[in-house]
């Protein structure tokens, strides 16, 4: 388990800053620490340059202080940069 209680399986959230609209239902966004540009579909919202966007998607993969987060494509982030949305609940094996 990762600091702040973080584990593989849980659903995260990361603040992007929206960069700009690159088509009508594309914008490009920048994520905090990834380092890459990373476009995401945007058909219903009005964003605007600067706006802040909340990217939801699941841990894959936790090494020291970075977390890898599932949002269509795998983003690596500082773990201080996502924050937990729901809590991973395993299955319970029920006997037949």
């Amino acid at each position: 388990m990762a600091k702040r209680g973080i584990k593989v399986g849980d659903e995260v959230s990361i603040t992007a800053t929206v960069r700009r609209r690159v088509t009508e239902d594309r914008v490009s966004v920048s994520i905090p620490t990834y380092g890459y540009p990373h476009s995401i579909v945007d058909k219903t919202s009005k964003v605007e340059k600067g706006q802040p966007i909340e990217l939801v998607g699941h841990v894959i993969h936790i090494d020291e202080n970075r977390v890898t987060v599932q949002i269509g494509v795998p983003v690596t982030v500082d773990l201080d940069k996502v924050r937990l949305v729901t809590s991973y609940k395993p299955p319970v094996d029920v006997p037949t």
